[in-house]
Order: C-alpha cells, then sequence, then structure tokens
C-alpha cells in the first residue's frame, strides 16, 4: 500500500510566552499543501525495517516514521512486523512539517493496512506523543492550532484561497527548530505576542479578498531566523514587492512562501525570483488547496 504525505505552511505563528513545563504557548493557523513525499506499507514477519531514498535521512529510532510505526504496533500489541520505504521530496529541517506528515501518514497507512485496530481518537493520542504539528496531518484540512500547537480546530477551505497557489522556496540550508524557540528570548516583543491573532486572521480569511487577509500573516520565529539569515527577509519582501498577495517564513524555517492569485502568477514570480536569486534555492509551486486525506 502506498500513500501521500503531504506538507504544510504556517500563515501564522503567534508565540505567547514560554510554559512552565518548558513548551512555548502559541497560536498558529496552518495549511495543509499539496506537495507530498511517498511512503509505501508493507507487512513483514517480525520488527521495523525502514528504508529511504536519502541517505542523509537515518532508518532508526531517530526518524519519526519509525517511532511511528513503533508506537503503532505496541499500541495494538500487533506482533507482525513492517517494511516501510520513504520517498523522500519536501526538504529537510524546512518548516514544512515533512517529518511530522510523515509520522502521521504512518499511523494512517498502518491503521489501513491491519485492519483498522485504532479508533480516530487513539490515533490522535499517538499522534501527539510523536510531536506539536502531527495531529494537523491527520486530516487534510486547514486548522487553528493552540496550546503548543496540538489543540486543533479544523476549518473550513478558505474562499479567498480558491484559484490561489502558493511558491514555496527553500534556501538550501535548514533551521533548528529547538535553536529558533531558544533565541526568542532576546526578542521579548516576538516571545510574548499578543493573542487572538489567530482567529483574526481566520476571519480575514474566510471573508476575504486575499491581499487584504495576507496582511494579517505573520511569524514570531521571523525575528531570531532573519537575523542569523538575513537572506530570508530578502526573499519574503522580494516576493511581496513583486507581487504576491503576501509572503511568511513557515514554522521554524527555513522555508519562505508566498501566495498568489494563481497559479500562473506564482509561476511568473518563480521565474523573477531565479532571474533575482539565482537558482540554488528549491523552488515550488503548488496550487493553494487542501491537500488530498
Amino acid at each position: 500500500m502506498e500513500k501521500d504525505s503531504p506538507c504544510k505552511v504556517n500563515l501564522l505563528l503567534n508565540i505567547l510566552g514560554r510554559r512552565p513545563d518548558g513548551f512555548h504557548e502559541l497560536e498558529t493557523v496552518l495549511h495543509p499543501v499539496a506537495f507530498c513525499d511517498r511512503l509505501r506499507f508493507d507487512r513483514a514477519a517480525k520488527g521495523i525495517e525502514l528504508t529511504c531514498n536519502d541517505p542523509r535521512l537515518p532508518t532508526d529510532g531517530q526518524n519519526l516514521v519509525f517511532r511511528a510505526a513503533d508506537a503503532f504496533l505496541k499500541s495494538t500489541r500487533i506482533s507482525s512486523g513492517v517494511r516501510i520505504h520513504l520517498e523522500k521530496r519536501i526538504p529537510m529541517a524546512a518548516g514544512l512539517g515533512g517529518g511530522s506528515g510523515n509520522a502521521a501518514t504512518t499511523l494512517l497507512g498502518l491503521n489501513e493496512l491491519f485492519g483498522q485496530p485504532l479508533a480516530p481518537a487513539q490515533l490522535q493520542q499517538l499522534a501527539t506523543g510523536l510531536g506539536s504539528d502531527v495531529p494537523f496531518f491527520l486530516q487534510s484540512r486547514p486548522a487553528l492550532g493552540t496550546g503548543r500547537g496540538e489543540i486543533l480546530e479544523p476549518l473550513d477551505p478558505f474562499p479567498c484561497f480558491c484559484g490561489a497557489a502558493f511558491l514555496l522556496i527553500h534556501p538550501g540550508f535548514g533551521i533548528s527548530t529547538p535553536w529558533a524557540y531558544q533565541q526568542l528570548r532576546r526578542f521579548p516583543w516576538a516571545l510574548n505576542g499578543r493573542p487572538g491573532r489567530a482567529r483574526e486572521l481566520v476571519n480575514a480569511l474566510q471573508a476575504g479578498p486575499l491581499k487584504a487577509a495576507a496582511s494579517g500573516f505573520y511569524n514570531s520565529l521571523e525575528a531570531p531566523a532573519f537575523e542569523k539569515h538575513p537572506i530570508l527577509a530578502l526573499y519574503r519582501d522580494f516576493l511581496v514587492e513583486e507581487g504576491a498577495a503576501g509572503a511568511l517564513m513557515s514554522g521554524s524555517g527555513s522555508t519562505v512562501f508566498g501566495v498568489c492569485a494563481s497559479l500562473a502568477d506564482a509561476d511568473r514570480l518563480a521565474d523573477k525570483f531565479r532571474t533575482r536569486f539565482g537558482s540554488a534555492a528549491w523552488v515550488r509551486t503548488v496550487p493553494a488547496a487542501p491537500a488530498p486525506a
């Protein structure tokens, strides 16, 4: 059995302060992006065998796919094993949630492969234990996230995104999520954001128009990321200056994305970007529609 594993962008990531448990309280608006890795699942006699087309990616317990499979088998007490192959296309350490999506897709894939032994609430519990972004990928709609990001309110597709497209730009280097959060203490205004931004953005996206709604895009983690990597700020500003309705860094970076009124507009903007910055960066255009379930 094979399944696509989509990625996401954060249209907003507003940090509200550090929690007693060491995590950060936040509010975020997540949107699925139909650019996907591919996972293949096969039953095996015992154990977990994970392979990947990208040799840089570990295939043991450091990998979220392996950990998701291990959590699933232990939770269901299934004695047989699995073979999983991950075809990696989404950049790593990119703020696109590729690894989290892989973990969620593994839970869904194995649950299907073994005849649905786990109910949705049980899958949700396993996903939450694997990472804050993993529960989002158990479904295919935009969502408003609170807590550390794992408390989700699924949302209807945003009308102003109809026909629109994302332009994704990864600069060729990653940003460590723990590093980005640790650096926030040097930016008190970013560490302690104004609550309510997420709901305001959702309301604007539901009402439209696109350019007015996109003015509410916000990411607290741009502060440390742009200080260390000013090229990312140049990317973001270039996209807006050259016609994107809005632009932002996704998650903890390093991917910067723009939202354009159409796929043709996104393709034209991608050409302009390559002319200005060269061809070293990873660049993709994708329709801004919910990823397939």
